[in-house]
């Protein structure tokens, strides 16, 4: 198959991911919970990879460093963990339901939202949509690196400098960024990043991350046991423990380690390049093509993450997804992307789009193929 769902999940992973959690299946033992030598040595295995993640993307402390079941967990922790009623917060036009959802539910019981308009190759206009947004109850800004469906990214580092001027919080979605973009929380006005282990990193599924970069700490959406204090009543308040009750993912977080060991070893840089010069070849001769639709301008600078997002006219997105699979052996994803606002503005609400995504293993044939296989359809 030519996997170009890699939006969704990274397939195949590089094999140094599925040796490390198939050498991590072996330990029986739970990390943190016992005093023997085989959970000592799991504990220092789930320590490094923390380590490891805390320098990947130049986080102070390795405690700091939440393991999380996806992003999604991750920022629900921060959305549900800061804010509290009468609070107002501001969020992008292009946010996934992972951000919307949780905050919509919060509107019902009295924090407020604002949707900041993001305006394709605008970084200015874009800034100053968010800036407009902020009123005097503004407690939290929480924005994706680069929207899921149509690959434009936004100024979230300057976004973030902004409200930090204003004295607001700043969380920033990067499961599309990581390991596509340099994110380094030494030199960076983010509070909160939130990201996927399962994508640009390269780990299992079910593993993402939380780095809290800010002395102010979100209350805790689950409570339990944590290996720490056991006769305390109540959820430790240290780092990671107070986000981090029952037992971890220890192979998936394993695998997450070597999924960034595998980033490292490519490049962030090259990796972001490699992937770019695909997804322009793409969106170049996709747009010979009759009736194939494009909805944003030439990803040709920086302003773009490899996310590229067509329709055929008067075609079903579903559908020619379906063949692409059925026909072609071409894997891609179709509908609303669970983005329903960025489809709004780009006005494919209605139609949803199909989505092609490369990785580090996508070929330019596997490109070629796609665009023949369109053609045909078409």
């Amino acid at each position: 198959m030519i996997y170009l769902d890699n939006g969704a999940t990274t397939f195949p992973k590089p094999n140094i991911v599925t040796s490390s959690v198939n050498n991590a299946m072996k330990f029986s033992a739970n990390p943190g919970r016992a005093g023997h030598r085989l959970a000592i040595k799991a504990s220092e295995m789930v320590y490094n990879a923390r380590a490891d993640i805390a320098d990947f993307f130049g986080a102070k402390d390795p405690s700091n460093v939440i393991f999380t079941l996806n992003c999604t967990e991750a920022l629900n922790i921060v959305i549900k963990g800061t804010l509290k009623k009468g609070d107002h917060v501001i969020i992008s036009s292009l946010e996934h339901n992972a951000v919307l959802r949780p905050i919509e539910k919060l509107r019902k019981s009295g924090v407020t939202y604002t949707i900041a308009e993001v305006v394709e190759n605008d970084n200015e206009k874009t800034l100053s949509n968010f800036r407009n947004a902020i009123n005097e109850n503004t407690k939290l800004l929480v924005c994706t690196c680069a929207s899921n469906v149509f690959g434009v990214k936004l100024p979230f580092n300057r976004i973030c400098a902004m409200c930090h001027q204003y004295g607001i919080l700043t969380c920033v979605d990067s499961a599309q960024a990581a390991g596509l973009v340099d994110i380094n929380l030494s030199n960076s006005s983010i509070d909160y990043l939130c990201a996927a282990g399962h994508k640009g990193l390269y780990g299992p599924m079910g593993t993402g991350v939380l780095i809290i970069n800010t002395d102010i700490i979100p209350d805790s959406l689950v409570e339990g046991g944590t290996g720490s204090n056991s006769a305390n009543y109540n959820q430790p308040e240290i780092l990671p423990d107070k986000f981090e009750s029952g037992t971890v993912n220890f192979s998936g977080i394993i695998g997450l380690s070597a999924g960034i060991s595998f980033v490292r070893q490519r490049g962030v840089n090259n990796l972001y390049k490699k992937e770019m010069s695909l997804i322009n070849y793409a969106y170049t001769e996709l747009a010979k093509i009759p009736n194939v639709i494009l909805y944003t301008q030439k990803p040709e600078n920086e302003n773009y993450l490899p996310v590229l997002s067509f329709n055929i006219k008067d075609k079903d997105c579903e559908s020619v997804s379906e063949v692409l699979s059925s026909k072609f052996n071409i894997a891609t994803r179709s509908g609303l992307h669970c983005a329903p606002l960025a489809h709004k503005s780009y006005n494919t609400f209605d139609s949803g789009t199909i989505r092609v995504v490369p990785s580090a293993f996508t070929a330019k044939s596997d490109i070629k193929s796609l665009i023949n296989a369109v053609y045909k359809i078409k």
